[in-house]
């Protein structure tokens, strides 16, 4: 391979806040540090769910203050994981996405960016620590156009 060949040229990677998310910038870090490649840190969130019950004549709640402090946390969490690749001296990109699954929009931005690897930790902040792998991450080797690397 000549030296100006790049493995990985798109690398992405799944940051959820988690521990294992973080273990996974440090080693997309690695990565793109040794072939010199992009790296977007991405953030999948959703909006709140609400269920309105009223009665005739009852004012519909507005929801919007729900909806931006959904925001400012997933931009908060972004922010933690683009601010973790700085830390090891690699300028990334990040990307904020609301979706209501987080493999449909990752495996999506992955294909719509040409991405050539995504890295992502075995388990997120889903709590169930019992699961071999994640239910995201399962959904990401399952169904992703590229290589998925699972970081423990």
């Amino acid at each position: 391979m000549a030296a100006n060949d790049k493995v990985f040229q798109n690398v992405v990677v799944a940051f959820d806040g988690s521990s294992d998310s973080v273990k996974a910038v440090q080693l997309a870090c690695s990565i793109v540090s040794k072939f010199g490649s992009a790296l977007t840190v991405v953030h999948v969130y959703s909006s709140p769910a609400m269920v309105f019950a009223g009665g005739p004549g009852m004012p519909i709640p507005n929801y919007s203050e729900l909806e931006e402090a959904a925001k400012g946390t997933a931009a908060a969490t972004l922010s933690r994981g683009v601010q973790t690749a700085g830390q090891y001296g690699v300028k990334a990109k990040g990307e904020v996405i609301e979706a209501s699954s987080v493999v449909e929009a990752l495996v999506g931005y992955a294909t719509d960016q040409g991405v050539d690897l995504i890295v992502t930790g075995t388990r997120g902040m889903t709590g169930f620590k019992k699961l071999i792998m994640g239910s995201v991450t399962s959904g990401l080797v399952s169904h992703s156009h590229c290589p998925v690397l699972v970081v423990r």
